[in-house]
């Protein structure tokens, strides 16, 4: 398989806005969290914007730049960062403190989203070369959103089954032992994907309209 310099260069610089946008939004958890009065994410040094606390090698760099690579083919593979770990017992309302952190990291990616629309709309006007690369952070970060609100474990969306459908946490933690497995299989679904992509398009239309008025 031979890769030309273009190639490489895109695969890259997607692998930064990635790791950018995971660090992110693991920071969203772990910073909610610390204002919550939960001190277990700031113990493990995850209040923090520096990417390199959020790194996990394998999920984060190494699985993402091969599947930009194109070394994966058409098989579907999914990119992660470490998780922030919690103690709920430290939070005032356990379920509503919880919700909040949860909610937390997709807000980031959200928040990121927007700026990044904000940003191309102005490029488009000032500096076009510069929207290609706005365009890229804005459509990735709906991505995470629409990816990590799923209702499968371990993804954010699965842990609201916990907190607004009363799912036991050992229920809980019994399937999200087999999550992974699940979100590999159903990625590589193609009524999945179809799903995934009308969410994606769905979560994408307020952005693009903005993205029309500036421009």
């Amino acid at each position: 398989m031979q890769f030309d310099p273009e190639t490489l260069r895109l695969a890259l610089l997607n692998l930064i806005i990635l790791i950018i946008s995971l660090s992110l939004h693991e920071w969203g958890h772990a910073y909610v969290a610390d204002r919550l009065g939960d001190n277990t994410p700031r113990s493990q040094g995850r209040v923090t914007l520096n990417p390199i606390a959020h790194i996990e090698l394998i999920g984060t760099i190494v699985i993402p730049l091969l599947a930009s690579l194109g070394v994966f083919g058409g098989f579907g593979v999914i990119g992660w960062a470490k998780p922030v770990w919690t103690n709920p017992s430290n939070f005032a309302n356990r379920v509503r403190d919880q919700a909040w952190v949860t909610i937390a990291g997709p807000a980031v990616n959200l928040g990121i989203a927007l700026m990044a629309t904000i940003a191309a709309g102005i490029a488009e006007r000032v500096m076009p070369s510069a929207t290609p690369f706005f365009l890229t952070v804005l459509k990735m970060n709906v991505l995470l959103v629409v990816f990590n609100l799923l209702p499968i474990p371990p993804l954010d969306g699965s842990k609201f089954l916990m907190y607004w459908f009363g799912m036991a946490e050992e229920t809980y933690l019994r399937f999200a032992q087999w999550g992974w497995i699940l979100l590999l299989v159903l990625i590589n679904v193609p009524a999945f994907g179809v799903l995934l992509k009308i969410l994606y398009s769905i979560m994408l239309l307020p952005f693009d309209r903005l993205y029309s008025l500036i421009t």
